[in-house]
């Protein structure tokens, strides 16, 4: 079965983005949340939040993935 990146709507806290990513990647969640937010802090939001805006448009939430 092939994986997919989606929005999660059961792991979510503010869109999903990271909590999609964390099942598609495998690893949990808030690991990936603490990760993302030191990298965010460290590189003064601009590629990271940048990134994060732009997933929140294009990737699709999980009950649109087929």
């Amino acid at each position: 079965m092939k994986k997919k990146l989606y929005r999660s709507q059961s792991k979510k806290m503010i869109s999903g983005v990271l909590g999609g990513l964390s099942d598609y990647v495998g690893i949990d969640a808030t690991l990936l949340r603490i990760l993302f937010v030191i990298l965010l802090l460290t590189t003064a939001f601009f590629p990271f939040g940048l990134i994060y805006v732009a997933m929140v448009f294009l990737v699709p939430n999980e009950g649109d993935v087929r």
